[in-house]
């Protein structure tokens, strides 16, 4: 059985307090895009999991967590699993949450476990704060500490969408410790809901912006100067994004993608 998990970009990226745990607290719109990896299971006498593509870093993939955490509560056999890697990993495009998620949806229809959909989020959590949105796979206003979705009325069908990933790696973790939480005065959901991508660029922000990398930030020049009614960066970056309403000529050695919504 083969899917093919697709990756997001955040539209509009609000920090708006630092928690006691910590963490921080978000406002943002999840937003599906057309970037996808490729992941196959077979059933098999043994267990094995290999990649292709990008080379993904670390031992414990989350595909395999998120098999291990239903093998412990249903009769699900050995598996091959392959994971063909395209979406840029450190790129703020939510890959490896995707590739999670899709597993547990994955597993649920090959194996007919019957999972409903509060399950599938449950699981979904304990294996990472994106992952619950691609369980529905739906434009999602978030909060919390990205872990509270709820649903936006906004559409971009019949807009295109550039991507763009200047293959810079940003850790998470550092990007968060250079941000000052400020809550906004406008309330993000609201301007997404009211007004049109064109009148976005100097209202829609994303607050890791203020310390991106040069080459983010040239790209999102280089977006507008092509045409696009709105350009930003994606969660901590460094891949970059933008909304165009006729196909762009945009030419650059970096790994990107021009689709249609």
């Amino acid at each position: 059985m083969v899917v093919f998990p697709n990756a997001k970009i955040n539209i509009g990226l609000n920090i708006v307090e630092k928690r006691s745990d910590g963490f921080h607290n978000i406002q943002s719109c999840f937003y599906p895009v057309p970037w996808h990896d490729v992941l196959e299971v077979i059933e098999s006498d043994g267990y094995s999991f290999t990649t292709s593509g990008i080379d993904i870093p670390g031992e414990s993939n989350i595909c395999i967590r998120a098999y291990e955490l239903l093998k412990k509560d249903f009769s699900i056999p050995n598996l091959n699993i392959h994971l063909h890697k395209n979406i840029p990993i450190g790129a703020g495009l939510g890959g490896g949450s995707a590739n999670g998620a899709s597993m547990l949806k994955l597993l649920n229809d090959k194996f007919s476990l019957s999972l409903s959909r509060k399950q599938l989020l449950n699981y979904a959590s304990s294996l990472g704060s994106d992952c619950p949105f691609f369980i529905d796979n739906k434009p999602a206003y978030v909060e919390g500490t990205g872990n509270i979705f709820s649903p936006i009325n906004l559409s971009l069908k019949g807009y295109y969408i550039a991507i763009i990933y200047p293959q810079v790696h940003i850790n998470t973790g550092q990007a968060f410790s250079g941000i000052d939480p400020v809550k906004p005065a406008i309330d993000l959901q609201e301007l997404l809901e009211s007004k049109e991508p064109g009148l976005w660029k100097t209202i829609v922000t994303n607050d890791f912006e203020v310390n991106a990398s040069s080459s983010s930030l040239k790209l999102k020049d280089m977006l507008y100067e092509k045409g696009a009614r709105y350009a930003s960066m994606s969660g901590s970056g460094s891949a970059v994004y933008g909304i165009f309403t006729e196909a762009p000529d945009i030419k650059t050695a970096h790994p990107n993608i021009i689709s249609k919504f």
